[in-house]
């Protein structure tokens, strides 16, 4: 027995250091980040650090590749969202789908964002592409600001309920997809599909090879019979929406 608690000791030991190790790689990782990324934009003084290792993370640390991400974001954002947000009379098309909902939180303390594929049609106005990826980033940024101070991720429900070919949207889809890997990494922290039906597969067969391995894994596929209880094991029914078994109502997000 003796024999038996040193051996856990030292494992239990083990991991500790190694976790330890892992921290000090990533901090010394991220002083290395912060000191090139201010030499090539010196803006970036003014960017925390939380954000920096967000970025540092998306690229397994590496430093080289996750400050040519940093430097790429900054200068999206310069352009795509010059005023600091984007107003909702420039998503009106958008926001009239009532497609996207934001109430609620998991048990982690994660914002949840509840998206209906069936409400989302191609936006063939002018600029529709355009419209959507802007409506996109009023979604992301309106939910990183419901985050409370030790939270950096959120939780989505893509509910797939009524989706057919007429909501297929593949420029749409990878539009969004781009934006969220790229421009907010490691923002997500969980998406429940549910009510998927079986012809959304042929569209995710096309759409699942741009998905990176880190966003996959945060992929889960509900079963419509477990689809209450594997929410409820993360979001406590008085944060659930009702339409899933749980007490809160849903709110479009222009509302929320």
């Amino acid at each position: 027995m003796e024999n038996s608690k040193h051996d856990v000791g030292e494992v239990e030991m083990k991991e500790g250091n190694n976790l330890k190790n892992s921290n000090g790689k990533e901090q010394h990782e991220l002083v290395l980040m912060r000191t090139y990324v201010e030499s090539q934009d010196p803006t970036t003084k003014e960017v925390d650090d939380k954000t920096l290792r967000r970025f540092l993370r998306a690229r397994d640390l590496n430093v080289e590749k996750a400050s040519a991400m940093f430097l790429k974001y900054l200068n999206w954002r310069r352009v795509f969202i010059p005023n600091g947000s984007i107003s909702e009379s420039e998503i009106s098309n958008e926001l009239a789908q009532k497609k996207v909902f934001l109430q609620g939180h998991d048990k982690e303390g994660r914002p949840i964002e509840v998206v209906f594929g069936a409400k989302h049609f191609p936006n063939k106005t002018k600029g529709g592409l355009e419209e959507f990826k802007r409506f996109v980033v009023y979604a992301l940024e309106k939910i990183c600001s419901r985050m409370p101070g030790d939270q950096e991720k959120f939780t989505a429900i893509g509910d797939g309920q009524g989706w057919g070919y007429s909501n297929f949207d593949l420029r749409a889809y990878l539009g969004a997809l781009s934006i969220l890997q790229d421009c907010y990494p490691e923002r997500l922290g969980k998406l429940y599909l549910v009510h998927v039906p079986v012809i959304f597969m042929t569209a995710w067969k096309i759409i699942s090879p741009f998905i990176d391995s880190n966003t996959r894994n945060k992929i889960v596929f509900v079963e419509d019979k477990k689809l209450t209880s594997t929410l409820l094991e993360a979001i406590d029914e008085s944060q659930l929406p009702e339409i899933y078994g749980g007490k809160l109502q849903l709110v479009p997000i222009q509302e929320s």
